[in-house]
């Protein structure tokens, strides 16, 4: 099994020679986690000696992965140097495959975008997808120069889970988009990079944008959704993402929910984008307007604001499903939509959600996602930097 798809929390340190690649990752993911912090205090925090910390230390340092601050000066003995991650240490790639546009992202160790790029087209097909990839992929790599450039740890792929079986649903897609069965992702990034691939799901892609960089420091377990063509959803664990034994945890699109008329329907076919595109479509607009950017959807208010109650109230009942299966303290909602649309989307899932029949249950808070329209490329950067740099989890909360 992948070191990403492993779940356990951050442990208290030891100083055996023979885990000090799990120190490391323990000192990183502490860094990550809390921030800048001098040797004294990521010893007292890891239960480590200071000598096994200040060794670690610079190590990681000569590795060009930590950086030190400036010197602060305390009441008595020498100002302390905090750590921290250096930016530029390390580089990754991360793609987003999706049902409209595809991106490929180049971020730092700390999630900033250094290079990205974006393809829209009506479907996606194999042939075009590869190949802005590839020509995305060099262009990236000259943009950032070679020192930056041998940092690079690997691409991480964030796909629809069986792409090929999501046409139907649209119940117009061409019989070529059935080519993707076929398809080797690594096979095909190999053509044109050596670098290690990760495959995930697309929406526990931006899960993992959101647990990194997003409102997931301070939460320990939660469900999380994203709205896009199709919502879809990702699930945290005692402060780890947890991707399944098939990498599909978290598939909430095909819950059972009931819609207002009383029919029971999947998610996906209440509170999914592409039901929107539908009725701007049987409006007269043109639907490919919801993913130009900037965003900007206020000339389709009368549909939006109807798609906005329709999905809050599907999703709200998704809501009290979940937390019957796992007691989360929070469920997490992020979209590829404006934030005044996300905003309006969250606000009327928390006016819904009290009306459900939550016997028996405690009811989550509902949070608002903070990455955004790009969570799954970036969420797919930050795979191949925890798989080789940091635990899967966080740093324990306390201090």
């Amino acid at each position: 099994m992948e070191e990403r798809a492993i779940i356990r929390q951050l442990q208290n340190g030891v100083n055996q020679k023979r885990v000090r690649d799990h120190n490391e990752r323990l000192i990183l993911s502490l860094l990550q986690r809390h921030g800048d912090l001098p040797g004294s205090e990521i010893a007292r925090r890891t239960d480590l000696s200071a000598q096994t910390v200040s060794v670690i230390l610079r190590k990681l340092e000569g590795d060009g992965l930590l950086i030190k601050g400036d010197p602060v000066k305390g009441k008595v003995g020498k100002p302390s140097v905090p750590m921290a991650l250096n930016p530029k240490g390390v580089v990754s790639f991360g793609c987003k495959i999706g049902r409209r546009s595809s991106e490929l992202f180049l971020t730092d160790l700390c999630g900033q975008v250094l290079y990205k790029s974006q393809l829209n087209y009506e479907i996606a097909l194999p042939g075009t997808i590869f190949e802005f990839l590839e020509t995305s992929y060099f262009e990236a790599i000259s943009s950032v120069g070679p020192e930056i450039a041998a940092r690079l740890c690997g691409i991480g792929i964030a796909a629809p889970f069986e792409i090929w079986k999501w046409g139907s649903t649209e119940g117009d897609t061409a019989a070529e988009f059935l080519s993707w069965k076929d398809i080797s992702f690594e096979e095909e990034v190999t053509r044109f990079s050596n670098l290690p691939v990760y495959m995930l799901n697309d929406a526990t892609s931006a899960c993992w944008a959101e647990h990194v960089y997003g409102l997931g420091r301070g939460l320990q377990n939660y469900a999380y959704f994203f709205v896009s063509t199709f919502i879809g959803g990702g699930v945290v664990l005692n402060q780890a993402v947890y991707e399944g034994t098939r990498g599909n945890a978290g598939a909430f699109g095909p819950l059972r929910i009931g819609d207002k008329s009383g029919k029971t329907r999947q998610l996906l076919d209440v509170a999914s984008i592409h039901l929107l595109e539908s009725k701007l479509q049987s409006a007269g607009f043109d639907p490919r307007d919801l993913w130009k950017l900037p965003q900007d959807w206020s000339p389709f208010e009368d549909e939006v604001a109807v798609w906005i109650d329709a999905a809050a109230h599907a999703i709200a009942q998704a809501c009290v499903s979940v937390c019957a299966v796992v007691d989360f303290e929070a469920v997490v909602l992020d979209g590829y939509c404006p934030a005044n649309v996300k905003d309006r989307l969250v606000d009327r899932v928390r006016h819904y959600l009290p009306q459900e029949d939550s016997r028996g249950l405690i009811l989550p808070e509902i949070l608002t996602g903070q990455v955004g329209i790009n969570a799954r490329a970036i969420g797919a950067a930050s795979v191949p930097v925890f798989s080789q740099y940091f635990l899967n989890s966080k740093a324990p909360l306390t201090d």
